[in-house]
């Protein structure tokens, strides 16, 4: 067989791969677990979890997102309307909160409290890829905290 099909064929199967599978495990896609929040939001918890050694992406993770919330939510981190942390899953006072939302490993999750008593929760996997970039991870959390604010 002659070996420029060969390549061919090997360029043809590597593309295919770049299309139909690489997109599915890089979208960076939230997971959301919880009861559907219809109606008022009541609060939203913003928790940036993480083990007693963290990466360079981690710990920017939490500062970023403390950033964020500090400067765009501070009148509803004052009101309580929104709740911000960094945790440290290893620690035992912080076991509670850490199974409450499923957290095993490094993740920022979002909780949101409706008004009715509903609860939902969302592991947020995009800000692993804006942390090298401030402007866009900053623009990006705020626009997912506005839109958990609005109820959706």
């Amino acid at each position: 067989m002659n070996k420029k099909y060969i390549y061919l064929g090997i360029g043809i199967l590597v593309l295919a791969l770049l299309i139909f599978f690489i997109p599915k495990y890089t979208s960076g896609d939230a997971t959301s677990s919880g009861t559907k929040i219809s109606g008022d939001i009541e609060k939203i918890e913003v928790y940036h979890f993480h083990a007693t050694r963290q990466c360079v992406t981690c710990t920017a993770i939490g500062k970023l997102s403390e950033e964020t919330i500090n400067t765009y939510f501070s009148k509803e981190l004052k009101s309580g309307k929104i709740a911000y942390a960094s945790l440290n899953i290893d620690l035992p006072e912080n076991k509670a909160i850490a199974d409450k939302y499923e957290a095993k490993g490094s993740a920022l999750i979002i909780g949101v409290y409706g008004k009715d008593g509903s609860f939902s929760k969302q592991e947020d996997t995009n800000v692993w890829y804006k942390a090298s970039d401030r402007a866009d991870f900053m623009n990006y959390l705020k626009g997912l905290i506005e839109q958990k604010l609005s109820g959706n």
